[in-house]
Order: C-alpha cells, then structure tokens, then sequence
C-alpha cells in the first residue's frame, strides 16, 4: 500500500510541475489564438443593388456621420472632379481573402469580385441653418460580368438614402468661402454614370488609379501612404518604388504644367482619352498622355460645333481664341464642358486654364 502511495504522490508532483511549467517557462512562446474579426458589411451580389443604402452596412452608428465599420476603408485623390463645389468623402471594401492587382500607375487595378466603391457628395455650411447635408452616396460593384453603378439619393433627415435610377434635381444653398451659391444640383442616371465611367465599351471607374492614389493620408492609426495601406489591409498586391503621380491641381507650389495636367485628367481625360466616348477629338488629355502638347489641344482646330471664333482648342496666350476655355468657362447645355456633372462653373478651374493659356510660349498661326 505504502509503494502504491509514493509513486501515486509522485505521479502528482510530476504533473502539477508540468502544469506549472508550462504556464512560466515557455510563455514567451505561448500565442494566444484570437478569432480574426470578420467585416459586418453585407453583399449579396445576386441582390444588389438594394433599396436603400443602410442595408450594405458599410457604417456604423448614425448613417449620416459616415463612420466606417471594420475593412471600409477611407481614401482620396490628389485631384478631384469638380462637382459644384460637392465635398466627396471616398471609400473601399472588398470580399475577406482577396486582392486587387497593380497593373500600371495609369490604369484603374485589376479588383476582384465584390469590391465596393463606396464616394459621398455633401456640402458644409449649408444655408440657412449652416449644417453638412449629404446629397447622395455613389457605389461601383464589381460583379462576376463586370462593374456594375448604383446611385443613392438622401432624405432631407439625413438617416437613410434610397436607390435612384434617374437623375434628381436638388435645391442648394451653401456658404463657399464667404459666398452664397446656389443652384439646382443634379444627380446622375445610370446612363449619365455610362456616360463618363465606360472605356472601350466597358464600365469602369475613374479615379482610383495609383498615379492619384499615391499620396499621405491619416488614418486612425496614422499617417501612411495610402497605396502602402491598401497592401497591409491585403487590399492590393503590390506597388513600385516610383511611381508617375498626379499633383493636387489647387497647391501653388507644384508646377503649372503637372496642376493643368492633373486638373484635365481628373475632369476632362474620362471622355478625352482613346476608347472613350469624345476618343474622335483632336485630344488625349490623360496625365499620361499629356505631355505632349498637341494633346492637350495646343494649336489643333476644333472638328465639333463652335459657337464662337475660337480657330484653335488651345491658343497659346489668346483666351478668347481658345475653345477650351470658353467650353469650361460657360453653362449653355450644349456647349459647356464637361457636359454633365456640374450645372455651375469652376470659377478656380477656369483661373487656372487662364494662367496656363496665357503661359503658353507656342503662338498659333
């Protein structure tokens, strides 16, 4: 009985020691195993797009405060396309355990099925009580036959947006830079978002190409390169070391010539550019592209309606005589470039062609 004990004791030694061990001694390669978290947003791609926006779960709380859940990820681009003044607030989501591919600095990725576009259009000081009011929450799906467009329009509660086919007319009043404007803002069709977002018969999108991607943004964990970023959210797969990027066309301290490029290729180069819809102009106005000056219009004669006696698309320190700038420059439906989008003109934007027209040293015949 008593050898029957003492091997019993030692059994039991011997096992709270491991036990005790095993808790102290190898800790420092103890990893504890935390369930990842998953994305609450919800696509069904055989059921989008839904009626309302709020259904995506893209955010959490208050819809209209656009507070992004877990994998919605925030980003911007160096220049953005003029929409009345509208403030955009951009974001992305794409599908657990996918990636888009980096093909060129000027061309839009290689996303994979179920990528988001998520870009809201509001206004700040809005008249008369001085609020942010959201107009509507554009989205590009990628589906398994290609991008697909959905448009959501808000209610003037601001707690939901509901899908809209057609394009709306929207009364708005806002305080810019100390000015009041207002005008009667219109949101897209889908044929309208066709219009602009299709590239040799093929819907996609405009913005989100690594020559306007690239650049700092601060994140709540930071500031990062927003390329960089989207590598460790296993978003994108790769960048290079250098990269052709686009300048913000409004910072003074970048050259003429890289703003006038940017500003184009952001407002202009989606229907100036080969295999778009206005690809039979005299043009090639994407950054790319631009830096020839025959493609940005310089001394080439118009083959479309001209209204005026403008001989030349840009004439080297002739405003007057230049065709761009009087398209950009007037809001007659026929006439004025671009030809959706915006009912009011960019009063900077024509400034700046102003200043680089004017600089232009190549005087037409």
């Amino acid at each position: 009985m008593k050898h029957n004990y003492f091997f019993k004791t030692l059994l039991l030694v011997t096992l709270i020691t491991t036990l005790y061990s095993c808790g102290s001694d190898d800790s420092d390669t103890y990893t504890e195993i935390i369930p990842e978290e998953e994305s609450p947003v919800v696509l069904d791609l055989n059921a989008v797009p839904y009626a309302s926006l709020s259904e995506y779960n893209f955010f959490e709380g208050e819809l209209k405060n656009l507070q992004p859940v877990y994998k919605v990820i925030p980003y911007d681009i160096n220049s953005s396309l003029f929409t009345d003044y509208a403030i955009k607030k951009r974001f992305i989501w794409m599908p657990k355990d996918v990636q888009a591919n980096y093909t060129t600095d000027r061309e839009v990725p290689v996303f994979p099925i179920g990528t988001v576009l998520i870009k809201n259009f509001y206004y700040d000081n809005t008249i008369p009580n001085n609020t942010t009011y959201i107009i509507e929450t554009r989205l590009m799906i990628k589906k398994a036959d290609g991008w697909a467009f959905a448009n959501y329009v808000w209610n003037d509660e601001q707690t939901e947006a509901l899908l809209s086919t057609q394009r709306e007319t929207i009364r708005m009043s806002w305080n810019q830079n100390g000015t009041a404007i207002t005008t009667n803002y219109k949101t897209p069709s889908t044929i309208d978002c066709a219009t602009c977002h299709t590239i040799n018969n093929v819907y996609t999108p405009i913005g989100v190409k690594p020559q306007n991607l690239n650049k700092m943004y601060t994140y709540n964990d930071g500031t990062k390169n927003q390329l960089s970023k989207w590598i460790e959210e296993d978003y994108l797969d790769t960048k290079p070391t250098t990269i052709n990027s686009t300048v913000d066309w409004a910072d003074a301290s970048q050259s003429l010539e890289l703003r006038v490029r940017s500003y184009l290729d952001i407002n202009c180069a989606h229907c100036h550019s080969t295999g778009t819809s206005c690809d039979y102009t005299p043009m090639e106005l994407s950054f790319s592209q631009s830096t020839v000056p025959e493609n940005l219009g310089i001394c080439r004669e118009p083959i479309d309606f001209v209204t005026g006696d403008q001989q030349y698309i840009v004439s080297g320190q002739d405003i007057q005589g230049s065709l761009m700038h009087f398209r950009m420059n007037t809001n007659i439906q026929s006439e004025m470039m671009p030809p959706v989008g915006r009912t009011i003109v960019h009063q900077e934007g024509v400034e700046l062609i102003e200043e680089w027209i004017n600089s232009v040293e190549t005087t037409c015949p």
